[in-house]
């Protein structure tokens, strides 16, 4: 009997000890109720309570949370149907207020996601739906986490996971596209096309100016050259000038013979000539001719060569022997 009733009192203590000793888990928190009152929350680690008085209440999960926002159609700005659904991280900061403002807080934030994920794309055109997604997440993380923070929530981010328009509107955007790559391409192929022209356009520049600047200084020392030659005529002039000064018939022979030689052998090389007449006064070159010479025998005379040896002298030959005449 006595170890039945000790059996009793074992068992009674046991229950005591569980119901007055929780271990809270990491990444846990646990409320407690005194009658079904809230009255405190206990943190990881060990913790005593009343025993028969406080109960452990909710079990809250603290860790960051993964919230799926189910798949729904939504109409936007302008009259196009699209197919939307994303994800919320959500993560508890006060058990309490999870606990007890709310009641099954995962479905009323995945309810507050849809709800406003349908106004904030319905007041947005297709175009700025597919291309602005980073600015629909901001406007919704903006809105969800302002609505659960009297639940004690905080909306860490929100993701759009899908987007997906009719299949007439991912045509027409294949489309389009296709068309403004064509587009880039032709624009690529003339800005191609518009740095060769430009190039060759250089190159026929640089040709021409080089070309010029050859032309320039051929015509230069051409130039160079005919003065020269002015200049030499023109001594010469003034040599056989000074000598008609002189009173020198011989040099104006030799002028005059000169430009007769000149223009005929300009006569003799013209290229339409295939027959060349001698003219008959003939006289008139050779006198000439006869200047030249007397004007080189001038020339000679001044300047006189120098002596040449005398020659041997020649003998004589002997007259003939005059037989002598008897008398």
């Amino acid at each position: 009997m006595e170890l039945a009733v000790a059996l009793v009192f074992l068992a009674l203590a046991v229950i005591v000890a569980l119901s007055a000793i929780k271990i809270v888990p990491q990444g846990r928190e646990f409320t407690v109720e005194r009658f079904g009152r809230y009255t405190r929350t206990l943190k990881p680690g060990i913790s005593f309570l009343t025993p028969f008085v406080e109960t452990v209440g909710r079990k809250v999960n603290m860790m960051e949370q993964v919230l799926d926002v189910p798949r729904q159609e939504v109409i936007t700005k302008d009259n196009a149907v699209v197919q939307v659904d994303g994800i919320v991280f959500i993560q508890v900061m006060d058990a309490a207020a999870a606990a007890y403002r709310v009641d099954n807080l995962n479905y009323a934030i995945a309810q507050l996601a849809m709800t406003n994920l349908r106004t904030v794309v319905g007041s947005m055109e297709l175009d700025e739906v597919l291309s602005q997604r980073d600015q629909i997440n901001s406007r919704l993380l903006a809105v969800i986490d302002e609505a659960t923070s009297p639940w004690g929530v905080k909306a860490a981010r929100i993701e759009i996971k899908d987007l997906q328009p009719p299949p007439d509107i991912t045509n027409a955007m294949a489309r389009q596209m296709k068309a403004e790559r064509e587009r880039r391409a032709v624009i690529t192929e003339a800005d191609g096309e518009k740095s060769a022209a430009i190039a060759r356009a250089e190159g026929a520049k640089q040709a021409a100016i080089l070309e010029a600047e050859g032309r320039r200084e051929a015509a230069f020392r051409d130039a160079e050259a005919r003065e020269r030659e002015a200049e030499a005529e023109a001594k010469a002039t003034e040599m056989v000038s000074s000598a008609i000064a002189r009173g020198d018939v011989n040099a104006i022979n030799y002028f005059v013979a000169q430009k007769y030689v000149e223009a005929f052998a300009r006569l003799a090389e013209s290229p339409q000539q295939k027959t060349v007449i001698v003219p008959a006064e003939m006289s008139a070159l050779v006198g000439s001719i006869g200047g030249i010479g007397e004007l080189v025998k001038a020339v000679q005379a001044d300047d006189p060569p120098p002596p040449a040896p005398p020659a041997p002298r020649a003998r004589s030959p002997r007259a003939p022997a005059v037989p002598p005449t008897g008398g």
